[in-house]
């Protein structure tokens, strides 16, 4: 038998492709609430919070050693994507079960 696509898979997927895509994801899973897109809405929310945060850091400091973290923060998104694609609820390492948590109105 082949697998039935959970409805929102589509919404996870779009919530990963940029800012825009996790606004309009964040609308339609508003509209109609699935376990999957909302976890992935929160992992990409926390995603983008972090590479926000790193790259504050680099212009205030002027630090380009922590360009790494931005590598880092390339590898969660990476993995979110995968997880999405993939339709599993698996957090990103190190920050994604606080994600969750600190998330959860989402």
């Amino acid at each position: 038998m082949e697998k039935v696509s959970d409805p929102g898979k589509t919404n996870a997927i779009i919530a990963y492709i940029t800012l825009i895509g996790w606004i309009i994801a964040l609308v339609l899973n508003n509209n109609n609430k699935t376990s999957l897109a909302s976890f992935h809405i929160r992992q990409m929310l926390g995603i983008m919070l972090v590479g926000l945060s790193i790259s504050i850091i680099i212009s205030i400091t002027g630090i380009g050693l922590l360009s790494i973290l931005q590598i880092g923060t390339l590898i969660l998104w990476i993995l979110g994507l995968i997880g999405a694609i993939n339709e599993e609820e698996k957090p990103v390492p190190v920050v994604g079960e606080h994600f969750q948590k600190w998330f959860a109105g989402l």
